[in-house]
């Protein structure tokens, strides 16, 4: 039996619901994202019994060693315990334990298949978590030849499950509590490498030999963790840091976080950190002969560095220039008609002279830039830079040894004698053995899989064997490339060199190469220039070359250029990025998108078998290429009472709304760009209007056309246009719709109506109307209609007027229109004409029409539509006008058809988190800051006025709409609104704030679009349209008329966000997470700065965000306390809510500022898991 509390499927929650988080009772102990210290109360998140499977397994500490010194609960879990015995501060402990429980919850919603007991807590997934977790301690462990502390019993013992939650649990105590040391990963693992020993002497019930009883850790009391494991080197390193001056001192002569991290990369931190801290090693000293320095890297700011970071490039470049100019000198027409002769060939040879040249320059640089590194400990490094300068020296020595004693047999015997040619394989087998390095490096490139596995195996031979080439390092080892990658890799730079090469011979070189023979031939030459000038020809020939060879180096850049355009472009093409661009592509899209949206983001059964996967691989590889280009035609099959059509008009109409709110787009481009549901009985998918722009009056004008031709032909040709067939059945049935329910019901006007549109209704269901009736009357009709929705649409309502179009419309209908004449007692026994025209009850429709109250926005607004269907005689290919909003559109359009995974549902997606740094910018523009103009005279919000011209109207008819009779108001009683609109146009934390709030609207919307039902999504959808209308009533048409009411309404209740029944909220949040790192958040509210006020209305108005802060606290003498410090808002208590405080070691800013404000931000749980996992 499946546990899980799944939400039972329901009708909606009723139209006007406001869109609220689900209640639950009060929390004496605040939290973060789930309350596990009370999983009894009513929150979200407590649904799913993972949650509580995940808490379960942590209270698992029965009959653990009870920790000293305090007493033990009964309440408490291992969390408790580690955090009483090794001295970890309780807001820690409290974070881990959330940060551990939403992990472990997550990863097992995400199991497939499901467990068959989900309230309890899967072994694989606990398991996954350590080996990922410790991957890292785990490669440090091999890399330096320690054995792992971490030690397991084997699967059948019922104490492993608490083993491996005391490793993991103890690994995010310290990661917790390390402070800026987080920025030295090799560093924790040495921390925790001595931390998991003592863990496993207190479960080994070890005997100290100091004490002769059980082993304590030295850590065991208050702050005992953070003052003797975290503090002393973060004292170093602020010592370190303090060395720096600001930057300014050279950086052989300070460590930086990544200097203290690569000391843990070598053994010798075991012999001299020691454990506990042996104070007096020279790692902790900041000063004095015997401080230890730079272990990895130097650098040295020089311009030799342009040549040393680009060694192979130059070497390259130098090395074809000689070989091409010896070519060229030879005279021919083409390069390999020179190579037949034995001269050029042994020319040729040259070029391992060069090479050898510039490797003893390359090593001469690499000496000169890194002999900082050259320690006591580091002696190897030093031999190997004098032996790779000996080295290259020596190669050069010996290939031009060879070269002279080939030139010198061959012109003692003239021609290329038998001696001469065993001389040059003799320079050949030298150059063979001087490549071989090269060629290896070659090999290990075509197979990068055995170079990873060289560089990942921690074998000393491999030590040994590598050592000439590169200094031992523990990072970015293995990151090698597919064989795929590297062949994609080498055809690009193939294309590249033979471009550039190509180029460079026949439009550079050979050119050269007549000039210059003539330069050299001339004599008796005089030059005037200055004397510091010889009065040879070679400097002419220096000078003629110098421009050339400056183009030859330098252009590789602009042919690098243009392949990365023309593979960017193909890849582009490909990948089906950015087709569509403008309205036309997109009307031509748009059909797709239900489907392709459905296919995309809705989840599907996830398949078991290995075979199971290739065909629903294969599978969705031919419905996405259907979807693409539209084949098979599946929007054929999709009506308007589908729910794969209502579940995309829920999340397009929830984009356009988006739009509407942040004034991209006007009401009336709101409903030009809407999906309406499905009502007034139409019986087809409502398109948006924008899409369905003069396709009636075109389908008007060809039944004209074809007025004598079969209702088939006909529809046919109309059938041929997919919006064009929707406009006219829904203009079609929304008229029917219309006349019937403004004719009052059990009149004889209505009776006649109905009696119509039966007639109707048959003759176009066995394809006789065209022979019944005559198409080119219908154009009279059309304007007939268009005038009575015109007057309905009125402020005041002229009843004589409405009556007069309806008898036109009537006379129309029922004389002209039928192709054979009747009579009035033809008519009259038809139904088509008042039985008794004789009556007191006046003319035909007098007294017979009713019109809704002016307060129904719903019927009024289908009404605005129907007039946009019946009187648009544009292309509408500026709606929206808005830029962005286009941009947007675009992007979500070309979104829907790439390449990419299918989704999940949100239950079974990896949870993830967005942080941002924040400092002392802008939150929220002030009155004043908008109002005061700059030295130029130009206020800030007159610039966004002229800059957003068409996003100011629309935010003006936004207030008006919400109530502001005069436009004066926007300074009184619409000033935060008016804050809002200018801080979303700016460089301000609110708009940064308002786009990451996105991720969590739309979670909330696929965790309800994932378990609504059918009747959810058709109900809910008309639930939207109805409070929507209500809220987005404009009143306006083609004429400018204006709404026949005003409400002050909420914008944000006419969305999806309605359906909700509680569970989205829950699953939202332990998916996703928003902290903004305001580091002076603190300082702001004890100074009472309005920046303050302004990040409390930010997280007041948005329940997933979370603020991290630093607060200061004052001691006296001085003396200061840092603690790292998240809140939230508590929407029930109305007020901001501290979760956890935890102690710093010190200041947080040592080294940058921005990574440093980031680092101690991440005690949110969310934030915590992304940064350990990725």
């Amino acid at each position: 039996m499946n546990l899980r509390q799944r939400p039972l499927p329901t009708r909606g929650r009723g139209p006007h619901a406001p869109p609220q988080p689900p209640p639950h009772p009060m929390l004496s102990e605040p939290f973060n994202i789930i309350p596990i210290h009370n999983l009894l109360t009513d929150h979200p998140s407590l649904r799913y019994p993972e949650v509580r499977a995940a808490a379960a397994a942590l209270r698992s500490a029965g009959d653990l060693r009870k920790p000293p010194f305090t007493a033990w609960h009964d309440t408490m879990d291992l969390f408790d315990w580690l955090g009483l015995f090794f001295g970890f501060q309780a807001d820690n402990v409290r974070n881990q334990r959330e940060h551990l429980v939403l992990h472990l919850a997550n990863s097992q919603m995400r199991l497939q298949p499901p467990p068959a007991a989900p309230d309890r807590l899967d072994p694989g997934v606990l398991r996954r978590f350590r080996v990922k977790l410790l991957k890292n301690y785990n490669s440090w462990c091999s890399y330096l030849g320690k054995r792992s502390q971490v030690r397991l019993p084997n699967r059948h013992n019922p104490d492993l499950q608490r083993r491996e939650l005391l490793y993991v649990c103890l690994y995010l105590l310290i990661w917790g509590e390390a402070g800026n040391l987080r920025f030295t990963p090799e560093c924790l693992c040495y921390i925790y490498h001595h931390t998991a020993l003592e863990l496993n002497y207190i479960l080994d019930d070890h005997i100290d030999e100091n004490t002769g009883q059980l082993f304590v850790p030295s850590t065991c009391k208050q702050f005992g963790f953070l003052n003797d494991v975290i503090t002393p080197i973060y004292t170093t390193i602020k010592g370190e840091v303090a060395r720096s001056r600001n930057g300014t001192a050279p950086h052989s002569a300070w460590r930086n976080y990544d200097d203290i991290n690569e000391y843990f990369w070598s053994r010798r931190c075991f012999k001299r950190v020691k454990w506990p801290f042996d104070l007096s090693s020279n790692f902790f000293l900041v000063s004095g002969e015997n401080r230890v320095g730079k272990t990895g890297f130097v650098e040295q700011r020089t311009f030799w560095n342009v040549f040393r970071s680009f060694d192979r490039l130059w070497v390259l470049l130098i090395l074809y220039f000689q070989a091409a100019a010896i070519v060229a000198w030879a005279g021919r027409e083409y390069p390999w008609q020179a190579l037949q002769s034995r001269d050029v060939q042994v020319q040729l040879l040259t070029i391992f002279i060069t090479w050898a040249g510039l490797r003893f320059v390359q090593s001469i640089l690499d000496a000169g830039t890194q002999y900082s590194l050259v320690t006591r400990d580091t002696k190897l490094l030093g031999i190997r830079m004098v032996l790779k300068s000996m080295v290259a020296l020596t190669w050069g020595i010996v290939f031009g040894v060879y070269y002279g004693r080939i030139w010198s047999q061959k012109n003692s015997d003239e021609p290329w004698s038998y001696e001469a040619n065993q001389r040059i394989l003799t320079f050949l087998k030298a150059a063979l053995v001087f490549v071989i390095p090269e060629l290896l490096a070659l090999i290990l490139f075509i197979l990068p899989w055995i170079r990873n596995v060289i560089e990942e195996a921690d074998w000393p031979i491999l030590y040994v064997l590598t050592w000439w080439f590169h200094t031992r390092l523990f990072v970015g080892r293995g990151v090698r490339e597919g064989l795929l990658d590297n062949i994609k890799y080498t055809l690009f730079w193939i294309m590249v060199l033979a471009s550039k090469f190509t180029f460079s011979y026949f439009l550079q070189i050979r050119p050269l190469v007549g000039p210059t023979r003539a330069l050299l031939n001339l004599k008796d030459v005089t030059y005037q220039w200055h004397e510091f000038f010889t009065r040879t020809n070679r400097v002419a020939v220096a000078m003629l070359w110098a421009p050339v060879l400056l183009i030859y180096f330098v252009d590789m850049q602009i042919w690098y250029t243009i392949f990365s355009a023309i593979v960017g472009s193909m890849t582009g093409l490909f990948s089906h990025i950015g087709e569509i661009r403008n309205i036309n592509q997109l009307r031509l899209r748009f059909q797709f998108f239900a489907s392709a949206l459905q296919f995309n983001l809705m989840p599907e059964d996830q398949t078991l078998s290995t075979e199971a996967t290739v065909v629903h691989k294969l599978r969705d590889a031919i419905h996405r290429v259907k979807l693409r280009y539209g084949l098979g035609q599946p929007y054929k099959k999709m009506e308007s009472s589908q729910v794969e059509a209502t579940r995309f008009a829920l999340i397009w109409n929830e984009i356009i709304i988006t739009f509407r709110e942040e004034d991209l787009i006007s009401d009336q481009e709101l409903e030009l760009l809407e999906l309406p549901p499905n009502c007034w009985d139409i019986k087809v998918i409502r398109w948006p209007c924008a899409l369905l722009c003069n396709e009636l009056l075109i389908a008007l004008s060809e039944a004209g056309e074809l007025a004598d031709a079969p209702d088939r032909w006909v529809w046919f040709r109309i059938c041929k246009n997919e919006y064009r067939r929707c406009a006219v059945t829904e203009a079609y049935d929304s008229i029917k719709y219309l006349l019937l329910e403004i004719i009052k019901y059990g009149t004889e006007e209505h009776s006649i109506a109905t009696k119509f549109f039966m007639e109707v209704d048959y003759h176009i269901q066995f394809e006789k109307f065209t022979a019944a009736y005559r198409t080119r009357v219908l154009p009279k009709i059309h304007e007939h209609l268009i005038s009575l929705i015109e007057l309905l649409l009125m402020p005041a309502k002229d009843m004589d007027r409405v009556v007069n179009v309806l008898q036109a419309s009537y006379e129309l209908a029922v004389r002209e229109l039928p192709r054979v004449k009747k009579s009035v007692i033809q008519l009259r026994q038809e139904g088509l004409a008042p039985v008794n025209p004789n009556t007191d009850d006046g003319l035909l429709f007098e007294n017979a029409v009713q019109l809704p109250d002016v307060n129904d926005a719903f019927f009024y607004r289908q009404l605005r539509r129907l007039h946009t269907i019946l009187n648009s005689r544009d292309s509408m290919h500026n709606v929206p006008k808005n830029l962005e909003a286009r941009r947007r559109i675009a992007f979500f359009s070309n979104s829907l058809f790439m390449n990419m995974p299918r989704a999940p549902q949100v239950e079974k997606m990896m949870a993830f988190s967005v942080l941002t740094p924040y400092y002392d910018e802008e939150v929220l523009f002030g009155k004043e800051m908008l109002r005061s103009p700059n030295e130029d005279g130009v206020s800030t919000l007159f610039y966004l006025q002229k800059i957003y011209a068409d996003e100011w109207a629309n935010f003006m008819e936004r207030m008006r709409k919400e109530g502001m009779q005069d436009d004066s108001e926007i300074w009184t009683t619409k000033t935060r609104d008016l804050r809002l609109w200018a801080s979303y146009r700016g460089q301000t934390l609110s708009r940064t704030v308002r786009g990451m709030m996105y991720y969590y609207r739309a979670l909330k919307m696929l965790s309800f679009l994932d378990s609504a039902s059918e009747m959810d999504i058709r109900q809910g959808s008309q639930d939207v349209s109805s409070l929507g209308s209500l809220k987005q009533n404009s009143g306006f048409n083609s004429q400018g008329i204006t709404p026949p009411i005003a409400r002050n309404l909420s914008r944000a209740g006419s969305s999806v966000s309605l359906l909700f029944k509680g569970h989205e909220f829950g699953v939202a949040l332990m998916k996703y997470t928003y902290v903004v790192a305001c580091q002076m958040y603190g300082v702001h509210k004890g100074k009472g700065d309005p920046r303050a006020e302004e990040i409390l209305y930010l997280m007041k108005n948005n329940e997933a965000l979370r603020v991290a802060y630093v607060d200061e606290v004052y001691l006296g003498r001085e003396e200061v306390e840092y603690y790292s410090v998240l809140v939230k808002y508590d929407q029930q208590q109305q007020k901001e809510v501290e979760i956890y405080r935890i102690k710093l070691p010190g200041p947080l800013k040592l080294g940058e500022g921005k990574p440093e404000n980031q680092n101690h931000a991440i005690i949110s749980p969310v934030v915590m898991l992304c940064r350990l996992l990725t």
